[in-house]
């Protein structure tokens, strides 16, 4: 009978306890909501003959006030015991240590190449990863049949083939020749783009530092001594630097440099593939050709170039033999740097 349920429900009700306030509003829920058990026996009371609905409409009004109630207490109860928690805590007492993060390797190896070229007067200029063929390509002297140019290598946007990623840092030396008059010596930190297949010694992402120096009678002595200087710095006072002629369409002459190899001390290893050498970077003259599209007149001014990636370096440093460690966040490759800061 609807009475006999009612007064089990009162019972039930008055027995409620509870201390948070979440399982206040569990029990707020499974009682005076309008799925809950005192309206379920609302909608009984529908059935109910005439003669039976004043009494049991009166047991039924105080049946939700007592379910109201002990709610309300319980939720007041519940409030009372976090105050008094709150004011348990002593606020003097020194908080519980954080693990402390470090920064990245390549973030590390970055900075330390900056901060080295920074002691020679060299300032740091960045520019936009997604750039236009111009400052990318066409200013830096690339023809257009140039490799670098095709699909394999470059990422351009579908709807716009003058838009695309940039493949090196060189576009921010064309926005520094844009920007100012010679003198011009800067590094150019920055992340760049190339359509590559991803290995132990490639990624489609990574990072470079390029350097320009523009200025009357700059020579390759010049650039040789600043590199074996970064060299030095970098690797050791005993590392050792060589320089093989190479092709760059934006240098002439170019040159990729070969340090000695720091695991090895220069006798060969598996490393250096038996050489004794590493190959870190590419530098080269600016071709007059670049310094004209630019504005600059290279009957007046003449300049170098130099240009390394970040995560080659950090292998070489860090003796890391898959680039991809760099890019896939495992917390236990990176907590080896915390030190290193």
């Amino acid at each position: 009978m609807l009475k006999d349920k009612i007064e089990a429900l009162k019972a039930e009700i008055a027995s409620l306890k509870a201390q948070k306030a979440d399982e206040v509003e569990a029990l707020r829920i499974k009682y005076l909501s309008k799925k809950g058990e005192v309206s379920a026996l609302f909608e009984e009371f529908k059935t109910v003959t005439p003669e039976l609905k004043r009494e049991l409409g009166q047991k039924l009004n105080e049946l939700k006030s007592l379910a109201q109630d002990r709610i309300a207490e319980l939720k007041a109860m519940s409030a009372a015991a976090n105050a008094q928690n709150r004011e348990a805590i002593d606020v003097s007492r020194p908080a519980t240590s954080a693990p402390i993060g470090g920064r990245h390797p390549i973030s590390i190896v970055k900075n330390e190449i900056v901060d080295i070229f920074g002691r020679l007067g060299f300032t740091v200029a960045e520019g936009p990863e997604v750039e236009d063929d111009w400052h990318v390509f066409t200013a830096l002297n690339f023809p257009p049949e140039h490799p670098a140019r095709d699909m394999q290598d470059t990422f351009f946007i579908n709807t716009n083939p003058d838009i695309l990623l940039r493949t090196h840092t060189s576009s921010v030396q064309v926005r520094e020749m844009e920007r100012q008059k010679p003198p011009i010596r800067a590094v150019f930190p920055g992340r760049v783009f190339r359509n590559e297949a991803i290995s132990a010694r490639a990624h489609c992402i990574f990072h470079q530092v390029e350097g320009l120096y523009i200025a009357k009678n700059v020579s390759f002595a010049d650039l040789k001594q600043v590199l074996l200087y970064f060299a030095k710095e970098m690797f050791g006072s005993n590392v050792e630097i060589r320089l093989r002629p190479s092709y760059f369409p934006f240098t002439e002459p170019s040159a990729e440099m070969d340090v000695s190899c720091t695991l090895c001390g220069g006798k060969g290893c598996a490393v250096c593939k038996g050489s004794g050498w590493l190959e870190i970077l590419g530098c080269g003259m600016v071709d007059p050709a670049v310094l004209e599209n630019n504005g600059i007149d290279p009957k007046e001014y003449s300049g170098y170039a130099f240009g390394m990636g970040v995560e080659r370096i950090a292998m070489l440093r860090y003796g890391v033999d898959d680039i991809r460690n760099f890019f896939e966040n495992d917390v236990r490759f990176l907590q080896q740097f915390q030190s290193a800061l």
